[in-house]
């Protein structure tokens, strides 16, 4: 049996107080159901998500995306535009 480290647990603790006091404005969970998003008052984002590891054994996931990380995640997103067929026939 696989034991989660101990600072895998800290921070999965450290990030789930944090959300202790905030009011739960939506929550989303993907259709294969391995994330849930909840998204706090605060503009917060509450990430936990199944992935698996090296083993393949399935490994709790949590993050906290705070504003900034939000915007900055969003900042650093590639935009490409693709240009209809005819005009790059031309």
């Amino acid at each position: 049996m696989s034991l989660t480290p101990v600072q895998e647990l800290r921070r999965i603790a450290e990030a789930v107080g944090q959300v202790r006091g905030h009011l739960v404005q939506d929550v989303e969970i993907r259709s294969d159901c391995r994330q849930l998003r909840l998204s706090l008052d605060n503009g917060q984002l509450l990430l936990v998500s199944v992935n698996l590891d090296d083993a393949g054994k399935p490994r709790l996931d949590v993050d906290l995306l705070r504003t900034e990380d939000v915007t900055l995640s969003l900042q650093r997103q590639l935009e490409v535009r693709f240009e209809p067929e005819e005009q790059v026939a031309r």
